[in-house]
């Protein structure tokens, strides 16, 4: 997963409290894990853990060897935000080549982005959290919630008058 800079100011404010890349993709991580996944359409994906949702979108990314993806780097001598979401998962900001080898070798979705100098290389196709923010009411709710509400006829007003 890459990080808008929006995306990586609001975790750095709401979740990791610390402004090292390691610390924020350890915080994302940690949000990750615990957060229930809604897949809005085939672009949009939000994580929420009912409080907070992060929302991201999917990057079209390239399915390559590590040789392919060794080629496509090897002539790029700056420091880029390089994320790996393997089997392990990790983010620095180094040189591509340095990067990969940390990697084990093997077929990888490969996402480069020159101008923002970010690079992505994980098991799973890449997607760009751009923003964190307050859960909306319907990403509150289960749905086994929704459903009870449905049969029982539930409606929330809110004690301050329409919103």
């Amino acid at each position: 997963m890459l990080l808008t800079n929006h995306a990586k100011q609001r975790i750095i404010k709401r979740l990791s409290k610390r402004r090292k890349l390691e610390r924020v993709y350890s915080a994302l991580l940690d949000f990750i894990k615990n957060a229930e996944r809604i897949e809005v359409n085939e672009k949009i994906i939000i994580f929420t853990d009912k409080r907070k949702s992060l929302v991201c979108t999917r990057l079209d990314a390239e399915f390559l060897s590590f040789d392919e993806i060794m080629e496509r780097v090897r002539d790029i001598d700056e420091a880029y935000e390089c994320v790996f979401w393997g089997e392990e998962k990790f983010a620095k900001v180094t040189t591509p080549k340095k990067f990969l080898e940390q990697i084990p070798e093997g077929g990888y979705y490969f996402y480069i982005n020159k101008e923002k100098k970010v690079l992505y290389i994980g098991d799973e196709p890449p997607l760009l959290a751009i923003t964190l923010r307050p859960a909306k009411r319907k990403e509150r709710i289960s749905e086994d919630e929704t459903n009870h509400q449905a049969s029982t006829g539930t409606t929330y007003i809110s004690p301050n008058g329409s919103s």
